[in-house]
């Protein structure tokens, strides 16, 4: 296995763990090769719940532009639902988790077909 492939292993266990749940392991591993390179650096890997740029970046960067989603309240109502669903306390949110989660969370899994 290649270092991606031990990422996306890693990302499975943690949804496994973190929320008890089966992860679709098809739309992990497409959301986890449109993180490109940022899931190999230790800082870029994760996300910082509490950085409300960091939140408007995915907001922007992945709901509007990679989604397709349109700018509303509903986007920000996602990200905190994703947030507190994957939980608060953690501090190690990986990136390519959470973007899974809001494709689940806004029935986006379309986007990486």
């Amino acid at each position: 296995m290649g270092k991606r492939d031990d990422l996306i292993a890693k990302y499975a266990a943690d949804i496994r763990t973190t929320l008890s749940e089966e992860p679709d392991m098809a739309l992990l591993e497409k959301v986890t090769i449109g993180c490109g390179p940022s899931i190999y650096d230790a800082d870029a890997e994760t996300v910082a719940a509490s950085d409300k740029g960091e939140l408007a970046r995915i907001r922007d960067n992945f709901l509007r532009r990679k989604l397709g989603l349109p700018d509303g309240p509903d986007l920000d109502a996602g990200i905190a639902a994703v947030m507190d669903r994957y939980g608060r306390a953690n501090r190690s949110k990986y990136r390519a988790v959470v973007y899974y989660l809001l494709c689940r969370h806004f029935r986006r899994e379309d986007a990486y077909s």
